[in-house]
């Protein structure tokens, strides 16, 4: 399980029984409701089907396999940021015990080694295409971050290859460090790579800057803001774990690792190792937490296959939690701004963003593209005609940033929604009233985007007002009361809300499944999703059973096998059950048609004389029925082989648009700067829900994410020495167990048609909107003693500092933390 979903994940399945003290569900989406898209009927559940396996000690994570003959891999890294190596001896460490190989930079390189890839498909404002740095999988000629890979040495044991790599000598050149983007962006600094120059990648933009640059420099009101969304670390409970083993006789690499899908991590891999895809096997099962940080290949994967190769044995290497925080992919740091052209009654005339994102000093397989589609939301859940987006991606000595949960999208909704709220307070309205006049209206969906992105369903107005009503948001003498209340006890008491839409289930291919049937009648459901805590197996199988009706407990869900390749896409953007759970859907509903023509043979009917109902095919008016699982035993094949019943489909499946309108309430101590989270209102259009438990554990998980990043999640480098300064749980506080208060989820689904479910994604709402809620209704406690802006992270240290600024007259001293 994710680290944020396990803050509750006692509550929910240990202890089922007590989720009402967490979640108020609203009347809208009862679990296990009738589904009003397809008629479909889930099976109830009382708990995940998972979760024995899982709490018995029976998962298989990938630390927990060991192959026979392994030997065991540790990575030397780099301990600078910037620096040529002059050299690197290692005759040392390889006279020592057990030791087998030591490989550098150059070995990959003579191997045939390629660089790490990268996608971005499409050209900048300039016209110019995404400049691509080399990246080898050792660092080769210099390195550029602290924690680097630069060696791998290889030895019998793991004690043995940790010893032996302290004896390998490294020789550098002490370079010119430049730790954020403002310095890696100025005249004259030093350049990274030398096909890079000004250290910058690429520039996007988005929407008409022409057209919006008019309407700004002519409004009679204009708006801005600008912010800092911190640089926070992956951290999934699992660290990252692979075994390399290369079969020299079939001339096959089988590579064994925590993912996201196993699809990108083997096409990432062809192209590195410069060998067709079928020559890999790629296998996972149990995966502790992804939130992004697990879709791509890592420069050690490649180093492990080419290690098993050299030395005919399976090389197995597990990163400790140190070398996580340096060398994981991290996420967000990206400085934005905002500008609203405005009228009097808060019509926005006119959007315009500027954001300079940090993407390390490589560009890691999706850093690039995620960060190029977080502007696709560019107008949020307003109509607004014309609004532009630059986004400028630059490379710093610091880990390389890629897809965090949210992926962009908690980045364009920071700005927004906290310059909406900037509007009410200048013009001195309620924040829910602005929202309200620029709200894109029911009755315009699908809707088309300045920056030509089509929405394709919503009623975000709607939404809202359940948010609202249930937040008793227009009692004004009831939050002037809790003021008082606050004020009387020196407290600042402060509520805000934001009201955000992402895009979710995008995919690049086409979604496969097959369902299998045993000689037992039960079913085998693959797919090359992966599962990292979400509950895949409970939801695939509920969706299947509710085709078929067969028990879910019969369903066995089956994610990457290497024996059944499949097309798809991995597990990301929130697109699970939206992607290859609705194509679950689709495979069901052609198994009861491939089996009514069988049924008919068996009951010696027509087919038309024949309904399926309950999982059974029934002689229409008569009791003759035979159920699908009986049959399903009958046509078994004797000698095994191919099921009559077995079924493989595929889908292309397209983007749809949750939105939501999230509240919150805050207290803080103006004396400490502690701030506590009174209540937190979550409303989401998830569209069509399969099972209420999972959307809850997957909003608290994703909320309490969000929550941490406000909080107190910043992963700082020091600006001289790029030396990461957060490198440990010491002074990277993660979210624990009474971290937030109880939350009130509420439902407003509107299904979409972009997939035979009705279902959208809901994985990343939480941290999407809780970044701005919860920084709105912090900004307005601290508004009471002077404060007039505030930045993440809101840690103790920070709000104290900000208070003693503002009565100190700088009301504005802390708004940006050091980046």
């Amino acid at each position: 399980l994710c680290y944020s979903s396990a803050l509750f994940f006692f509550r929910f399945h240990l202890y089922p029984d007590l989720t009402d003290m967490t979640t108020t569900a609203t009347p809208h989406a009862t679990p296990n409701a009738k589904n009003e898209h397809d008629g479909l009927h889930f099976p109830h559940l009382s708990g995940r089907l998972e979760d024995r396996r899982l709490l018995t000690g029976r998962g298989t994570y990938t630390s927990d396999r060991n192959l026979p003959g392994q030997v065991h891999a540790v990575f030397l890294r780099a301990d600078r940021a910037h620096a040529r190596i002059l050299a690197i001896d290692t005759a040392a460490a390889l006279a020592m015990p057990g030791v087998l190989r030591v490989l550098t930079g150059e070995d990959i390189k003579a191997a045939g080694i390629n660089s790490l890839p990268t996608q971005l498909p499409s050209n900048g404002r300039d016209g110019q295409p995404l400049l691509k740095p080399y990246r080898p999988a050792l660092a080769l000629g210099k390195v550029r971050f602290v924690g680097e890979p630069v060696v791998c040495l290889i030895a019998q044991t793991l004690r043995q290859a940790q010893d032996a790599v302290e004896a390998v000598q490294v020789d550098y050149e002490d370079l010119p460090v430049v730790a954020r983007t403002a310095d890696a962006m100025a005249s004259g600094a030093v350049q990274l790579h030398d096909n890079v120059p000004g250290n910058r990648v690429f520039d996007y933009g988005a929407g008409d800057e022409a057209a919006t640059d008019a309407v700004i420099k002519s409004a009679k009101k204009v708006v801005r803001l600008s912010l800092y969304n911190n640089r926070v670390v992956g951290s999934p409970m699992e660290p990252r774990a692979a075994i390399g083993n290369y079969d020299a006789a079939r001339d096959q690499y089988t590579f064994y690792t925590v993912t996201q899908g196993v699809n990108l991590i083997r096409a990432q891999l062809s192209v590195v190792l410069g060998v067709g895809e079928e020559k890999i096997d790629i296998v996972a099962k149990d995966v502790g937490g992804g939130f992004g940080v697990r879709s791509n290949i890592q420069p050690e994967y490649p180093v492990l296959l080419l290690a098993s190769k050299l030395l005919g044995h399976a090389v197995k290497w597990t990163s400790t939690r140190s070398e996580a925080f340096l060398s994981d992919e991290q996420g967000r740091d990206v400085h934005t701004s905002g500008e609203a052209a405005v009228d009097e009654r808060g019509r926005i005339l006119a959007l315009r963003f500027d954001f300079i994102t940090n993407l390390g000093a490589y560009c890691a397989p999706s850093g690039p593209f995620i960060n190029m589609r977080a502007t696709a939301p560019l107008t949020g859940v307003y109509d607004v005609p014309i609004a532009c987006a630059r986004n400028q991606f630059i490379l710093t000595n610091t880990a390389p940033m890629a897809a965090y949960r949210g992926a962009g999208r908690p980045v364009m909704s920071a700005i927004i929604e906290r310059l909406v709220n900037q509007i009410a307070l200048e013009l001195k309205l309620d924040p829910a009233d602005v929202r309200r006049i620029n709200m894109i209206p029911k009755d315009k969906f699908p809707y088309t985007l300045a920056n030509g992105m089509v929405y394709d369903c919503g009623d975000p107005k709607s939404v809202m007002e359940d948010a609202l009503k249930a937040a008793n948001w227009s009692d004004k003498a009831a939050w002037e009361a809790k003021r008082k209340d606050a004020r009387a006890r020196g407290k600042l008491y402060g509520r805000g809300l934001a009201t955000c839409i992402e895009s979710t289930g995008a995919g690049g291919a086409p979604d496969q499944v097959e369902l299998r049937f045993g000689k037992d009648g039960r079913i085998n459901a693959y797919a090359v999703s992966h599962a990292s805590g979400q509950g895949h197996e409970t939801a695939y199988a509920q969706i299947v059973s509710a085709v078929l009706g067969v028990p879910v407990d019969h369903i066995t869900l089956v994610e990457g096998d290497p024996a059944v390749r499949l097309k798809g896409n991995g597990t990301g953007g929130s697109r699970s059950t939206h992607g290859a759970g609705s194509v679950m859907n689709l495979a069901a509903i052609e198994v009861v048609k491939k089996g009514l023509a069988l049924a008919a043979d068996d009951l010696e009917t027509a087919e038309g004389d024949l309904e399926f109902v309950d999982g059974n095919y029934r002689v229409k008016g008569t009791d003759r029925s035979v159920s699908l699982t009986a049959l399903a035993q009958k046509l078994a094949p004797q000698g095994g082989g191919v099921h009559p019943l077995d079924t493989r489909t595929d889908s292309m499946v397209g983007a749809t648009w949750p939105n939501g309108c999230h509240i919150a309430e805050v207290e803080i101590d103006p004396e400490t700067g502690v701030v506590d989270f009174l209540s937190y209102i979550a409303c989401d259009d998830a569209g069509v829900i399969i099972n209420h438990q999972l959307v809850e554990g997957q909003m608290h998980g994703s909320v309490a994410q969000g929550s941490a990043q406000v909080l107190g999640e910043h992963a700082i480098y020091d600006a001289q020495t790029g030396q990461m300064l957060t490198g440990s749980y010491m002074d990277y506080p993660l979210p624990r167990a009474g971290f937030l208060p109880p939350i009130t989820l509420l439902d407003h689904p509107v299904p979409t048609q972009t997939n035979s479910l009705g279902a959208k994604g809901v994985g990343e709402a939480g941290v999407t909107h809780s970044l701005p809620t919860l920084m709105n209704a912090i900004n307005e406690a601290l508004a009471q003693v002077g404060v007039s802006h505030f930045d993440m992270p809101a840690t103790p240290a920070r709000v104290w500092a900000a208070v003693q600024a503002a009565r100190a007259g700088q009301p504005a001293a802390l708004a940006v933390p050091q980046r």
